[in-house]
């Protein structure tokens, strides 16, 4: 039997990063993973739906190229093409990680890894052969995967979820979108791009629903400009799949609407992927759907260990990473403190590009606490306006009494790239009067953050 000091099962962006830093820390680590390197982010998540979006944004330009003072005739696009630049990323993605495991040699076990007692883990590889393996240390990241609803169950063709939703064979016409998390909302504006006509269904009263309201209202304006169709408070109670397309009926405060289209998207959340992997034999506790973890990643069963979407964090890439490093650092005996999960930024990648951290508002209202609001709308910024991109803001909170930086939210072009100065600027406990007194490059769009804390201390000067 091979033994280590780590085992990670699952190679996604927290199990690989894992790994790395275990390996980097002196200890002797293997990975095992079912399917590609790199697991949903990088094959079939955030990279290659990242591809799409920048084709459907370069799409986007050519059309409006006279808006630029440019001609650009017979415009079209490639669907099929599109696609295929999609997996070609994804595949230079996992390429790359099977790089990174060469060069800090970690071991790669190719297999379904089921957890044993004992610190232990058995792998079937696809010739069906079973090896057993144990470490010191059992780290589980096994990720997530599409959820589905009982009224919306998935058939791969006709009701699909975001995996499919990559590979499609050809072009919807319709499409109906259910759910408006980042998901639902990053395919519904690529699908729109390209020309699909898109409905987006949301259980909620807002989309996007984790964000600020304001931020909220200002994406639903911005894409039914686009001819995007939002159905908010409405929930699809049923789908009839025997016809050439879809029929969806759709229950909202009116009253019940049948949609026709060609392909239903289920976008309501991810499923953790926590069955048959051996948890109960084990004895490892779980509760709704999530491993129970302590601040460092232990389970309730010493030796095992558990990070990203299996844990009841936010289900993130860059937080399953953020664990995993935090988890092997403890193991090897660093002094390490618990992550601060309030300080998380999230982005959604849609255009406009929607990024936050913190509190919104209407929670800093909620906590009772004493605030400051400034905002400072793109179309009063300077290179927003050169680069044809006005729609949106910036958005700051801050603590009336202390400074402290609660929450800034920010929707518009390239604000994705934006956020990280507020994660930044809150780990460090800044001040408001501190931010404003940061001198921002002219003309940029980072400006923007700079006018907004001026704007919630009265001294703004471009609005």
């Amino acid at each position: 039997m091979s033994t280590f000091d780590v085992i990670v099962l699952g190679s996604g962006p927290g199990g690989y990063v894992t790994a790395i830093r275990a390996s980097q820390l002196g200890l002797k680590t293997a990975i095992i993973e079912k399917e590609s390197l790199g697991g949903v982010c990088l094959n079939w998540g955030c990279i290659p739906t990242k591809a799409l979006l920048k084709s459907a944004q370069v799409f986007e330009y050519l059309q409006h190229a006279e808006d630029y003072g440019l001609k650009a005739d017979g415009v079209d696009k490639d669907f099929n093409a599109v696609v295929k630049r999609s997996r070609s990323v994804a595949d230079g993605m996992s390429k790359g990680v099977q790089f990174l495991m060469k060069k800090n040699k970690i071991e790669v076990i190719n297999g379904y890894g089921t957890l044993k007692s004992g610190k232990k883990v058995s792998v079937k590889a696809e010739d069906g052969k079973e090896t057993e393996y144990s470490a010191e240390h059992v780290i589980i990241a096994t990720g997530a995967r599409s959820r589905e609803l009982p009224s919306l169950p998935q058939d791969g063709k006709k009701i699909i979820g975001y995996r499919k939703a990559m590979t499609l064979e050809s072009q919807p016409k319709k499409m109906i979108v259910v759910g408006s998390g980042a998901i639902g909302i990053e395919f519904a504006y690529f699908y729109n791009s390209m020309g699909t006509e898109v409905t987006v269904v949301e259980y909620l009263p807002n989309i996007v629903p984790v964000e600020d309201e304001d931020v909220s209202k200002q994406l639903e304006r911005s894409f039914k400009k686009s001819g995007i169709k939002i159905m908010t408070s409405a929930e699809v109670t049923s789908v009839d799949t025997s016809g050439s397309g879809v029929k969806a009926t759709v229950k909202t405060s009116k009253g019940e609407e049948i949609l026709e289209a060609d392909i239903v998207l289920s976008a309501v959340g991810i499923k953790s992927n926590i069955e048959n992997i051996g948890l109960e034999s084990v004895g490892i506790a779980t509760d709704r759907d999530k491993i129970l973890v302590n601040d460092y990643y232990q389970t309730n069963i010493p030796g095992y260990y558990a990070i990203g979407d299996v844990t009841p964090g936010q289900a993130l890439a860059h937080v399953a990473s953020a664990e995993g490093i935090l988890c092997v650092e403890k193991i090897a005996g660093m002094h390490v403190e618990p992550l601060d999960y309030g300080n998380i930024p999230g982005c959604t990648y849609c255009s406009p590009e929607i990024a936050s951290v913190g509190l919104t508002e209407k929670q800093a209202k909620e906590k009772g606490l004493d605030i400051k609001v400034g905002k400072f709308p793109f179309s009063a910024s300077g290179k927003a306006k050169a680069s044809g991109a006005s729609d949106g803001f910036v958005k700051v909170i801050f603590d009336a009494k202390y400074g402290e930086w609660l929450g800034c939210h920010m929707i518009g072009a390239g604000v994705t790239d934006m956020i990280a100065e507020a994660v930044l600027g809150r780990k460090l406990e800044t001040t408001g009067h501190e931010v404003l007194k940061a001198v921002h490059p002219h003309p940029t769009m980072s400006e923007a953050v700079m006018e907004a804390v001026a704007d919630a201390y009265d001294e703004v000067i471009h609005l």
